[in-house]
């Protein structure tokens, strides 16, 4: 009997042995989801067709189970309102410029908020995406806001589908049981900011992102740089969950790391532009990005700063390959990332700034 039950564990084992463990199932499937993501919006190009792949690594890059149907709605929901909410805005905007500017301001504070008060970081990013892009674009043209906010609903659609099918070709399942002293400890979620706390991390997150928004508000480039507004969108979220000094660091390693890894694909891009090579580069980009994400069950101490800047190398890298300029999309490339890192060191002067003058009981 002894020899029997060794036996059968034996033959058990080394199934039990090629499963992987959780952290590498979530890395696989950001890479996978991402990656298909991105062959299919690339395939189809619809406008802002890029924007979905960024949806999908958004939802994948956290240690979620897959959302359900009412998640996704309220994702949708929440992205559509605000943006049609920008749209309201623009009246006043136009003509009563210091009630519309206001107006937008609450907003924004309203939604790094509800972040900074442990609401989802996601609802959060939505809410200030859609709200930063319909106001930027429809400065410019209204017409164009409309078509913007399309595109947004499809891209939004198709990057949460991504997601789920993501989590179908590799269901937390499929890795391996955790060991029991890891079980028996679960990951806990860090209490919320105190009211007061909340407050001032939002007030922060809003001096990054309302002066730029009012520059592509009246500015007549927003329409060619409005991606701009994304990774400002994501600063002032990322401020909000965190520490001033965290913060900066944060932003500027972001950069960075997308920046490098946009710039080395578009590179390699140039030698052979490829639909299918360019999904397997993000695919890659999100293989070795993956483990500075997840660690363990839970999420890598760095994972902010590597998740903003796998999101910074999608929205620098999507818009140039997309660029039919011919010659001149290599140098639209350069200016774009210039923007980027020009927006992000306005970011770190806006926290240090605000970190500065804060009084020292506000945090």
């Amino acid at each position: 009997m002894p020899t029997e039950v060794g036996f059968a564990t034996l033959m058990s084992a080394p199934a039990t042995d090629r499963r992987k463990d959780i952290a590498s199932v979530r890395i696989l499937r950001l890479a996978l989801g991402t990656g298909l993501c991105l062959w299919f919006s690339q395939a189809f190009a619809w406008d802002l067709s890029f924007v979905a792949p960024v949806f999908t690594m958004m939802v994948l890059s956290l240690p979620l189970p897959p959302l359900p149907l009412q998640a996704n709605l309220k994702f949708v929901v929440v992205l559509m309102l605000t943006a049609f909410a920008g749209v309201a805005l623009l009246p006043l905007l136009m003509h009563a410029r210091a009630a519309g500017v206001l107006v937008l301001a609450l907003a924004l504070f309203a939604s790094f908020y509800y972040t900074a008060r442990g609401g989802s970081m996601l609802v959060g990013t939505f809410a200030t995406v859609g709200l930063g892009l319909s106001t930027a674009i429809g400065s410019v043209s209204v017409d164009a806001v409309f078509i913007i906010i399309k595109a947004l609903f499809i891209a939004c659609v198709v990057g949460l589908t991504f997601a789920r099918l993501a989590h179908a070709f590799l269901p937390d399942s499929s890795a391996r049981p955790p060991a029991l002293a890891a079980a028996a400890a679960p990951p806990t979620p860090p209490p919320p900011l105190s009211l007061k706390a909340a407050r001032s991390s939002a007030l922060r997150s809003l001096c990054i992102v309302l002066p730029i928004s009012l520059w592509f508000l009246f500015s007549a480039a927003s329409a060619s740089f409005f991606v701009v507004m994304i990774k400002v969108a994501q600063m002032g979220q990322q401020s909000s969950v965190a520490d001033a000094r965290q913060a900066a660091k944060s932003f500027l390693a972001s950069t960075l790391i997308g920046g490098i890894a946009a710039t080395i694909a578009w590179q390699v891009l140039r030698i052979w532009p490829n639909v299918v090579l360019y999904s397997l580069l993000v695919a890659l980009a999100g293989l070795v990005m993956g483990p500075r994400i997840f660690a363990g069950r839970a999420m890598h101490p760095m994972a902010a700063t590597w998740s903003y800047g796998y999101v910074t190398m999608l929205i620098v890298l999507a818009p140039a390959v997309l660029d039919n300029s011919g010659d001149d999309a290599g140098s639209l490339f350069t200016t774009r990332l210039l923007i980027f890192v020009g927006a992000t060191i306005y970011g770190v002067v806006a926290v240090r700034v605000y970190d500065a003058f804060r009084p020292p009981s506000a945090g």
